[in-house]
């Protein structure tokens, strides 16, 4: 209740502020002004939406969105947004309520709206693994979305839309094929990823590894003494010779793993750093779906094969 009446106040303030404000909307000057939450989703509505859209995304490099509370600055950025894209499957869970507030006032769309629950993996009995990027025909999926969204609220650009989304869609097909070549360089018996979290599963089951996390599905969740244990316990028994750390998770309790393995005689080395919840730094290789992707397969295939 607490956060809904903080929410609420927020709300009630970019209102009054935004009422008093001069400043033309960006859909007044010929662009949609679309906010998205994560770097992927922004790549995906820039790539789609072309010169006729301008995005901003709230969560950054190295931001982890399981954690993510949004700002008053964040709630006056998505009031004066024409259009909303989002992850959905709770993995902005901090904020459900916001999402749910502003879709009342504008078109507030998760990516994920037409997945089935066939293509969601299952985690529990009310919980789904959201990190379906890594999973790029998924992707293709949620790039659909977004163009249909971009077309249903501005159809005056639709031939442009349709056009920017069948030339992205053949780089993702390509994209596909590359990370299942480079996957299959790696000898069998050693596909196996281990990483901070479990933020790659999709990956896994979509390219052919194996997949392990010292921290569950979602950062909330805390790892325990017994994690890093069992953790360490698989290193050894499997020999394992290398896991990744990544940009939106402090590297502490991976580096806890590599120590108790090193206590038992077992040499375990940091295979490279990967991007999980948030793409790279702007202007980066890393800064783009695609450059993450490629960038991740590398570093897995040069650390594994």
């Amino acid at each position: 209740m607490k956060f809904l009446k903080w929410v609420g106040s927020l709300l009630m303030a970019v209102v009054m502020i935004s009422g008093c404000s001069n400043e033309p909307s960006n859909h007044v000057q010929g662009k949609l002004n679309v906010v998205a939450t994560t770097g992927m989703i922004g790549d995906l509505v820039e790539n789609i939406g072309g010169e006729h859209v301008k995005v901003t995304s709230l969560m950054g490099p190295g931001v982890d969105p399981h954690l993510y509370k949004a700002t008053q600055g964040d709630v006056k950025t998505l009031d004066s947004a024409d259009m909303i894209f989002y992850n959905g499957v709770h993995l902005e869970g901090k904020m459900t309520d916001i999402f749910e507030m502003m879709s009342k006032e504008k078109p507030t769309i998760a990516v994920t709206k037409d997945f089935t629950g066939d293509q969601l993996h299952k985690v529990s009995e009310t919980e789904h693994d959201p990190h379906v990027w890594f999973d790029v025909k998924l992707w293709m999926v949620a790039a659909e979305a977004v163009k249909d969204e971009l077309i249903a609220n501005d159809p005056d650009h639709e031939a442009s839309y349709l056009e920017n989304y069948e030339a992205y869609v053949i780089q993702l097909k390509e994209l596909d094929e590359y990370v299942h070549e480079e996957i299959n360089k790696i000898p069998e018996n050693q596909r196996v990823l281990v990483t901070a979290h479990d933020a790659f599963g999709y990956y896994g089951k979509s390219y052919g590894l194996e997949v392990r996390g010292l921290q569950g599905m979602n950062t909330l969740s805390e790892y325990g003494s017994k994690d890093v244990t069992d953790m360490r316990e698989y290193l050894v028994e499997n020999e394992i010779k290398a896991i990744f750390v990544e940009s939106s998770v402090p590297k502490k309790a991976i580096e806890a793993v590599i120590q108790g393995a090193e206590k038992q005689g077992h040499s375990v080395e940091i295979g490279g750093e990967l991007f999980s919840d948030a793409m790279g730094e702007k202007g980066t290789e890393e800064g783009t779906y695609i450059g993450m992707v490629r960038h991740n397969t590398d570093t897995i295939v040069k650390a594994l094969k």
